[in-house]
């Protein structure tokens, strides 16, 4: 029951994302099938750190990465903490236990040429799809934004003659995004034809559609932009979090300031944003060492 009023308390009042709830439920119903099978264990009061350390041993065990493993522990956290925060215990056994240390990975990103190759030189073709297609890619670079959320645009965010995309990020909060005339172009281009297509049917309050009218989902999102992706780039990865990663890199090698990129992206706090300047201090770097006649 505890563990019910929990998900509804992160779902309901502290709104996080559907795909958030679902792994904290995954992890919470882990960690009591652990204790309870090694322990034999049902009353939370008598779940010590030493319990819970054993628990992180076994994950490690499982050869999860150490990423992995400290989210898991950070739904502990939050559920600890809700635990006090109702009376439920009186001691946190998570004060004793210390995350495992993770290696930072750079973020990965598209070099500036090959996106200007991508749009400039690869035919997307004029029909629905193509129109479509080629949106969805520069969405995605122009202003930096999530994947749920450019499936859920409604029409209604879009705003032509302000330039500007409203979206929800995570936790429902709302962010003002403002595009360029490319991308108005674009955008008009799409709905026109878009109109045309489905101008005898009811038209989806969503703005990206599959050919049928429907709402357009993640799958079909991420073979887009694989797809594309792969006819400019050898990277492993080519997805739309790839293209968030090349929208933001690309605005601080220009000269864009942290702050405004961090608003952009609908990050919570600043550090979120700093992992994008690691690329920067590499790029100086390399170009240090071809410079420097010593380096």
């Amino acid at each position: 029951m505890l563990k019910e009023n929990f998900i509804q308390y992160i779902q309901f009042e502290k709104r996080y994302s559907s795909n958030t709830v679902i792994a904290y439920q995954k992890d919470l119903d882990q960690f009591f099938s652990f204790i309870n099978n090694e322990y034999n264990i049902y009353n939370l009061n008598d779940v010590d750190y030493l319990m819970i350390r054993s628990w992180l041993v076994n994950l490690m065990e499982l050869s999860l990465t150490t990423r992995s493993v400290n989210r898991k522990l950070t739904t502990l956290k939050s559920f600890y903490k809700y635990l006090i925060k109702e009376g439920v215990i009186k001691e946190n056994p998570m004060i004793k236990i210390i995350s495992p240390k993770t290696s930072k990975k750079l973020p990965v990103f598209v070099e500036k040429k090959k996106m200007d190759l991508l749009f400039d030189d690869i035919d997307f073709g004029n029909n629905f799809c193509g129109i479509r297609d080629r949106l969805i890619l520069e969405m995605f670079y122009h202003t930096g934004m999530r994947l749920s959320e450019l499936v859920n645009l409604l029409h209604s965010d879009i705003d032509i003659y302000n330039s500007t995309i409203k979206v929800l990020g995570k936790r429902n909060k709302e962010r003002i995004i403002p595009f360029g005339n490319n991308l108005k172009d674009l955008l008009s281009q799409y709905i026109n034809i878009k109109q045309k297509l489905f101008r005898k049917k009811e038209e989806s309050k969503y703005f990206f559609t599959t050919e049928k009218g429907r709402k357009i989902y993640n799958k079909l999102v991420y073979r887009i932009v694989n797809l594309y992706l792969g006819k400019v780039t050898t990277l492993d990865k080519k997805s739309p979090h790839v293209l968030r990663h090349t929208f933001a890199t690309h605005m601080l090698n220009n000269g864009a300031d942290l702050n405004s990129i961090k608003e952009l992206l609908g990050h919570a706090n600043l550090s979120a944003t700093q992992i994008y300047t690691h690329n920067t201090i590499e790029k100086l770097k390399n170009i240090y060492k071809q410079a420097h006649p010593r380096a």
